[in-house]
């Protein structure tokens, strides 16, 4: 059509060289409006509500991205428009907990976005940036033996020393901060880093007892920031990064903290490397049974990268969260306090209701993890009661933030109420999703689960956060300590990350 119309216009003109306004007004307006208006009425999507820029430019997308404003934007787009809605020309945003499993777990689920690859470390795909799942299966099946539940509890004991160091420090800071406000999220940070190299990698990274703040720091900042451009292609984000580096404040303490980092990846690395020459068996180790695997050297280093950021963002988080809020409501604390008081043993979580309550609403409300998960649809497009159908090659995904915060799934969804768990719903267990969803999910969610148990039940049972650490009465304490902030704003990236790069409690 938009042919026959630029053709005919043309035909008028005797000369080539005689080109009126007119025709400039056909070829300039005319024949793109014909385009857009041709491309709007095949659009395989049409049917979906959102704004009108969204269908026409990926621009949108990821301004809210880059600007950290994602999940707030589109919560307030689905309770303009519904459950479905248009985000980009090839994006759809869902929000009904229904959609979980036929997306992410019916026949293995649907396949991740090709902007996974955007998190590859050093031209590697990692366990959890790859798009392949065969690829990702060979490298999963050999550390998954690691994070089951047997092998977790065996590994406790380890464990169980960096949590007691960490909840010692958090006192000994207390103690000498003197009323002053102390960052509990470096705290965690280190204790996250510490239990998971040493429990995974067989060496501690050494975090706590540092005085400075932890060495790993802006290495875990830098990475989360990556997510502000997560849904830039692959061939552009090349240069988009490169730019934004020139730019990025405090590059050098970046490179710096990245060296540390790397430098400790390759020494566990190449440890293992050493053990198996001397004819010792590295099968206790993440690094070990990879390259007991097939995985080379340089592969091996990028996959302990990746494990050292998201065993310390979201443990950190999530553990930070859970001590923020108990510091400030001391009812909570005091409920809690009274279970374990009950309770004078360390317990698994089914003899700790309350206790695992806390941890399971600190999940929901820290969300390390806050965006929604992309997701090709299959050739037979993607059918779910009480949404529109979806067609093959679309980009679909649902996130935690949305779902977390569904006032029909959880009421008064922005308090913290661990009494919700105590009569929880199968639509509460449903749209839960701190570790992602189907045969996708973070392979270490068992190991994270049990450290933020174990750490809560020690951090309550030494009432560390108690005003006068009232440790040996008997008692619940005259109540916690408080905190600085009145809420804790997050960048919505991928990986959240704190705005104000701390979480302070008094």
């Amino acid at each position: 059509m938009a042919t026959g119309i630029l053709a005919t216009a043309l035909h008028a003109f005797p000369s080539p060289l005689y080109i009126p306004i007119s025709a400039t007004v056909v070829v300039v307006v005319v024949v793109p409006a014909v385009l857009l208006l041709l491309k709007l009425h095949t659009d395989p999507l049409r049917h979906i509500p959102g704004p009108l820029i969204a269908r026409l430019t990926p621009l949108w997308l990821w301004t809210l991205t880059h600007r950290g404003i994602e999940c707030r934007t589109l919560a307030a787009l689905h309770s303009r428009h519904g459950p479905a809605v248009r985000i980009a020309p090839n994006e759809v945003d869902l929000s009904d907990g229904a959609a979980l499993y036929p997306l992410y777990a019916k026949n293995g689920g649907c396949a991740k976005n090709p902007v996974y690859a955007n998190y590859d470390i050093d031209g590697f795909a990692t366990i959890f940036s790859a798009v392949d799942p065969m690829q990702r299966a060979a490298r999963a099946r050999a550390v998954v033996p690691l994070f089951a539940q047997r092998a977790i509890v065996e590994g406790r004991p380890t464990m169980q020393a960096v949590v007691d160091a960490a909840v010692a420090e958090l006192g000994a800071r207390r103690a000498v901060a003197h009323g002053a406000p102390i960052d509990v999220l470096d705290l965690f940070r280190c204790l996250a880093i510490d239990v998971v190299s040493l429990y995974l990698f067989g060496e501690s990274f050494g975090g706590l007892g540092s005085k400075a703040p932890l060495a790993a720091t802006p290495f875990v900042d830098a990475f989360a920031a990556g997510g502000r451009f997560f849904y830039v292609p692959g061939w552009l984000l090349r240069h988009v990064d490169h730019w934004a580096g020139k730019f990025e404040k405090g590059a050098g303490s970046i490179a710096a903290s990245t060296a540390v980092v790397k430098e400790f990846a390759a020494r566990v690395v190449d440890r293992s490397i050493s053990g198996e020459k001397a004819g010792v068996a590295q099968t206790s180790t993440y690094q070990g049974r990879l390259l007991r695997a097939g995985i080379s050297r340089e592969e091996t280093i990028a996959q302990v990268l990746d494990v050292i950021f998201a065993g310390t963002d979201g443990i950190a988080m999530t553990m930070s969260v859970l001590c923020w809020n108990l510091a400030r409501l001391p009812d909570k604390y005091a409920r809690a306090r009274h279970e374990l008081l009950n309770n004078p043993s360390p317990l698994n979580g089914q003899s700790l209701p309350y206790l695992t309550a806390i941890v399971k609403e600190s999940l929901r409300l820290s969300m390390a993890n806050p965006t929604r998960l992309p997701r090709i649809v299959g050739a037979e497009g993607l059918h779910v009661p009480g949404l529109p159908t979806l067609p093959a090659g679309a980009s679909v995904g649902l996130g935690a933030y949305v779902l977390h915060h569904d006032p029909a799934v959880f009421p008064q969804p922005r308090e913290f109420m661990p009494e919700r768990w105590l009569a929880c719903t199968p639509e509460m267990l449903r749209n839960s999703i701190p570790f992602g969803v189907g045969a996708r999910m973070c392979i270490a969610r068992n190991l994270a689960v049990a450290v933020l148990q174990w750490t809560a039940e020690a951090l309550i049972r030494a009432d560390v956060l108690g005003k006068n650490n009232n440790i040996h009465d008997g008692g619940v304490g005259d109540g916690v300590r408080g905190v600085v902030q009145d809420g804790i704003e997050i960048m919505e990236w991928f990986n959240a990350k704190v705005v104000a790069g701390k979480i302070e409690i008094y």
